[in-house]
């Protein structure tokens, strides 16, 4: 059901779909401070649509070359055609967003290393998933210390960005069908770096002009992500900073403290906000905030580094990406502590109204006007205190504040071992009785909802009604990043969301006590998804590959190059993804129907568009459908009670 919007209703910009964050963009506009509602409105809502579609170029300086499919004459200077240059793009958008990843894995991996050797203050808190996942690294583990072990997991997690050959580790978690087809099209990753290099050497001018042989690069560079250096992020940071489980917190702008030192993080490595919440409740600091008359340290997190915090700590999420102006417009952060990507260069402006610090971290990552403290993990410890007294000595600057009284409560943290546990117990963990679920029909399929949230559309509206539409289906989501927090702050992450769901659906979530949409965790975890969906497979009865279960994804609010690179290794391992409101090759038609209908036959999967977030969660259905019907499973069976005979037969 559509709900009412607040007073404060740009005439262009689409808005959020959250009335504590309208309550606070009003009060910032009556005091002039212009945030994203401001700039889409000054820009309005029209894009120039050869860059939107895909066939501008500008990778030499003989353009830019504006073309128009269909038109002969219309391509570029060099000869290039619109589908060509469609594709290069499009692998270009998958470079980055995967070399954002991979820079992100590495960074995970140098501090993984650095608490093996005990030269940083983290530790390694999941020994078992140590064990297993040094199995999968070919490690010997018996007789060893857990410090040696995890030495050479680290040294082992390094190789694979550098390999030129030889393949990665982590692949051979991938059901053995889906290995044969990778093998076969000649798109098992190499090495985790060399495929973004050759990647960007391929769309170079003059270099790979077929368009069919880029996605294929393109495809080898998405799968060094998500079966690369994502996983090996997501994995070294369950085995340092503890696998999530389950765990009940508060997300939205009213988690924010008026007597308190509120300090924000926002970006992606946890790093450093792992060593925030270890020092937040340290009497040195206690004592120094109460000397300035606040009563202590509230830590929130904004963005993914807000997911990492919550899943693992219970610290609360202010904000999802498109809120990171309207928590600073609440008058009440003293610091917003960032580190890289979906940063807004805005913030030190917006903070410049108030008398909040903006504090970058990441020499990968400076804003001009913010303040630079750079953060290593060896001196984490002392970085995150110096941050945190710097927030305190901020606090009697403070000024009238504007805190909604609006937060949610969410139950978050469902990695796969979690969900695995969940369904089996301790002593017979499986995913059999999810499996045997879908099959009898209760539930319908699976659904994920991931990615970032935007200016473009109505902001959170079009995640939760996916979702809503989904669950009311009986479609099991799981969900990751800022569409999770968007969900969250609609009650969708909670167990009593049950009773929006389809018959089947809620019956299972109120039997095993779960929500009907799982938090995953952020970004970089769409690599748990990508695990939940091979254990399905494995644990059998739905197809031998990830291109046979009932399983779809969808990016409905997505604005950044990593979701690209996350729905091309979804469609790469089988999985259909849907993005909204825009799709970056649209001008050529030729490359659209390549994603949208050819990549069907070559991976089992392939990519959509829809604007509207009801006929999103319509082509995730019938595409979830359509697979229930290609393994039998779509007629609905009656319960049967057996007696002892046929208990004796079976």
């Amino acid at each position: 059901m559509e709900r009412k919007r607040t007073a404060f209703c740009p005439s262009i910009c689409p808005g959020i779909e959250c009335e504590a964050s309208n309550q606070v963009l009003e009060f910032a506009s009556n005091k002039g401070v212009n945030t994203f509602v401001q700039r889409v409105e000054g820009r309005g809502l029209d894009r120039c649509q050869f860059g939107a579609g895909g066939t501008c170029c500008r990778n030499c300086s003989m353009g830019p070359c504006m073309m128009i499919e269909g038109v002969p004459e219309s391509i570029g200077i060099c000869g290039a055609t619109p589908a060509t240059t469609a594709a290069r793009n499009f692998c270009r958008m998958i470079a980055a967003g995967a070399a954002a990843h991979i820079d992100h894995g590495r960074e995970t991996v140098m501090g993984f290393l650095a608490a093996a050797k005990g030269e940083a203050p983290y530790e390694i808190k999941d020994e078992r998933k140590l064990l297993s996942t040094a199995q999968l690294f070919e490690i010997k583990t018996e007789g060893r210390s857990i410090k040696d072990i995890a030495i050479e997991l680290g040294e082992k997690a390094m190789a694979e960005f550098g390999r030129q050959d030889g393949g990665l580790h982590f692949i051979k978690r991938a059901p053995v069908k889906r290995q044969e087809i990778w093998k076969k099209l000649g798109i098992l990753p190499r090495g985790i770096d060399r495929e973004v290099t050759e990647m960007m050497h391929r769309t170079h001018m003059g270099t790979d002009q077929d368009y069919e042989n880029l996605i294929l690069q393109g495809s080898r560079c998405a799968l060094a992500d998500g079966w690369g250096a994502s996983m090996i992020s997501t994995e070294l940071q369950d085995i340092m900073f503890g696998t999530p489980v389950p765990i009940r917190a508060m997300v939205n702008l009213g988690v924010l403290k008026t007597d308190e030192v509120n300090v924000v993080v926002h970006g992606h490595e946890p790093l450093l906000s792992e060593a925030l919440a270890m020092v937040v409740d340290d009497p040195e600091i206690v004592a120094a905030a109460q000397a300035v008359g606040a009563k202590g340290v509230n830590l929130a997190g904004v963005c993914c580094t807000g997911n990492e915090v919550l899943m693992r700590h219970g610290i609360p999420i202010a904000g999802s990406f498109i809120q990171q102006e309207i928590v600073l417009a609440t008058g009440a952060v003293e610091a917003m502590v960032v580190d890289i990507q979906c940063i807004m260069q805005s913030l030190p402006t917006v903070a410049k109204c108030y008398h909040t610090e903006i504090i970058t971290t990441s020499p990968r990552a400076k804003i001009t006007g913010a303040t630079h403290i750079e953060f290593d993990h060896h001196n984490a410890l002392q970085v995150a205190k110096d941050i945190i007294k710097r927030a305190i000595s901020r606090y009697p600057q403070r000024g009238p504040v504007h805190i909604p009284q609006r937060k949610t409560e969410v139950v978050a943290g469902f990695s796969h071992e979690t969900i695995n546990h969940m369904l089996g117990g301790a002593f017979r963990a499986s995913y059999r009785p999810l499996n045997d679920n879908i099959i009898n029909g209760r539930i319908k399929g699976v659904g994920a909802i991931v990615g970032c949230d935007s200016a473009r559309v109505r902001s959170g509206y079009v995640h939760t009604t996916v979702a809503r539409e989904l669950i009311a289906n009986d479609v099991l989501v799981l969900t990751t990043g800022c569409a999770a927090t968007a969900c969250g702050r609609e009650g969708l992450l909670t167990p009593e969301a049950a009773s929006l769901c389809g018959p089947g659906l809620r019956e299972v979530c109120e039997a095993v006590g779960i929500p009907p949409v799982l938090h995953m965790g952020s970004c970089v975890d769409n690599s748990r998804i990508l695990i939940a969906a091979t254990e399905i497979v494995r644990e059998g009865g739905l197809g031998d590959d990830i291109s046979q279960i009932p399983a779809v994804g969808c990016a409905p609010e997505w604005m950044s190059e990593k979701a690209i690179a996350i729905g091309q290794y979804f469609v790469a391992s089988g999985a259909s993804v849907i993005f909204g409101h825009t799709f970056p090759t649209t001008k050529s038609q030729v490359m659209t129907d390549y994603l949208f209908k050819d990549l069907l036959d070559l991976y089992g999967g392939c990519w959509g568009m829809e604007n509207d977030p009801h006929d999103i969660a319509r082509w995730m259905i019938e595409a979830i459908d359509k697979r229930r019907e290609a393994l039998g499973i779509h007629k609905k069976k009656e319960r049967v009670l057996f007696d002892m005979a046929m208990r004796r037969e079976l």
